[in-house]
């Protein structure tokens, strides 16, 4: 594999793990410069893009290349040189030689809008655990502003929620043109009020927003502990609401659910429909395979699409991901790949749960979802915050690995296995009285499953 294909590969992974505004703000313009003595040199546009890949998402992208490079030992970023030679900036377009199909959409973002024009509501897979979600977006695309007010979407990584969310405001841009849109991730919004106070624009920060029509934005649970851009997201909602623009927020969890975010902000949050995303079932995930591979005019075999359903069952973005590794080979060799060869082509995106699903991966997912320190969590901390999550984490432990309950004590500071036995009990009881601790427990499930 030459050192553009290596890349090409990579990028066709990374695309369906993480945001596509994300993925073209940081892998734009990027290729791998020299490849030898399993080191890999990528190139980067400028030294901020160099920082962020190296703190962000070099663990993520040294796994892909691993995957792909057996031999690989190291990855390293460097900020692209001037006087390349010609042939070398070619390469910085992500696309692979002669192969439309692969042709990277994610980069093909309105600058205007921060929409992507690939997400749309008819290459949108409807099964039992998103059409309430699909029901609402639709509705709002229809008649923004005055159905489903602010529109709250949640669900575990990878499921969909991005999709919808662009796919309304891409349904809205088609339909009624003179309207403002505009879709950011939190990350970006954060990003976008620091540097208003820094530069002394918060003035024309505030207008910017508050002149849209339609106001995305995604992943809010990113937003616990900033107060500053809860302060300037509060009060621009309210200026939104009170004019009739639409607002629609993603999350990986319920309102109620996110740690550290301001009560009156929580409540604008839940003032409008909640909607939540849940994985998809079998047959659902059959009809996922084959919709996507036909989108790039590729036809997927029952009993290889029946094996990728069978083994994929949490996240969308690794059905795309293997559905992806398919396609290169279909392209590569003008053939569909046999049951046996699909097993070898996946075998690093396909693994069973056990292999993976580790104590401390668990203990990581419920620390990450309630906002804490995995240290806190072992800690003898007797806090109300500290004591629930800990006993959701013995109880998953439990449940997941079937772990012993001495040993569950032993992994929380060495605790009698008493206090296993009790957190596992009243967890399982609150169970059946809570809807709100099954959701909890769920999108927790779909963390930990989701590496």
């Amino acid at each position: 594999m030459t050192k553009e294909e290596l890349w090409q590969a990579t990028l066709a992974q990374l695309q369906f793990q993480i945001s596509p505004a994300n993925f073209a703000t940081w892998l734009k313009n990027t290729y791998i410069f020299s490849q030898k003595e399993g080191q890999v040199l990528v190139s980067v546009p400028n030294n901020f893009s160099k920082e962020w890949l190296e703190q962000k998402y070099n663990k993520l992208i040294f796994k892909i290349l691993r995957s792909l490079q057996g031999d690989l030992k190291e990855v390293s970023y460097a900020v692209e040189r001037q006087g390349v030679k010609q042939k070398e900036a070619a390469l910085r377009t992500p696309t692979l030689p002669q192969e439309p199909q692969l042709e990277f959409q994610e980069l093909r973002v309105d600058k205007s809008t921060n929409l992507n024009s690939r997400y749309g509501f008819s290459n949108f897979v409807v099964g039992p655990f998103n059409e309430l979600a699909h029901a609402a977006s639709t509705a709002v695309a229809k008649s923004p502003g005055s159905v489903y007010n602010p529109l709250f979407i949640y669900g575990g990584t990878g499921l969909g929620k991005t999709h919808l969310l662009q796919a309304v405001g891409n349904q809205v841009a088609k339909d009624l043109n003179q309207k403002k849109i505009r879709y950011m991730s939190s990350e970006r919004f954060t990003s976008g009020v620091v540097t208003s106070i820094r530069n002394r624009t918060i003035d024309t920060f505030r207008s910017s927003w508050r002149e849209l029509d339609i106001l995305i934005l995604d992943d809010v649970q990113f937003l616990t502990g900033k107060d500053k851009t809860q302060e300037e997201l509060f009060h621009t909602f309210n200026t939104l609401y009170e004019r009739g623009k639409q607002i629609i927020f993603s999350s990986d969890r319920p309102p109620k659910a996110i740690a550290a975010l301001e009560e009156r902000l929580r409540s604008r949050f839940e003032g409008g429909m909640l909607a939540d995303i849940s994985s998809p079932d079998f047959e659902t995930r059959m009809a996922i395979v084959k919709s996507k591979a036909q989108e790039r005019n590729v036809e997927v075999p029952d009993e290889i699409a029946s094996y990728i359903a069978s083994n994929i069952q949490r996240n969308i973005r690794e059905l795309e991901g293997a559905i992806t590794r398919l396609i290169a080979f279909f392209q590569l060799n003008s053939r569909a790949p046999t049951l046996q060869e699909a097993k070898g082509l996946l075998k690093n995106v396909i693994q069973a749960p056990s292999k993976f699903v580790t104590p401390k991966r668990i203990i990581q997912a419920v620390s990450e979802f309630y906002d804490l320190k995995e240290k806190e969590m072992i800690a003898a901390s007797r806090k109300q915050e500290v004591v629930r999550p800990r006993q959701v984490a013995m109880y998953l432990l439990r449940g997941e690995l079937r772990s012993s309950y001495p040993f569950i004590g032993k992994r929380f500071g060495g605790k009698d296995h008493t206090t296993a036995i009790y957190a596992c009990s009243k967890i399982e009881k609150e169970l059946q009285a809570s809807e709100s601790l099954v959701e909890e427990i769920n999108l927790i499930r779909q963390r930990i499953y989701s590496v």
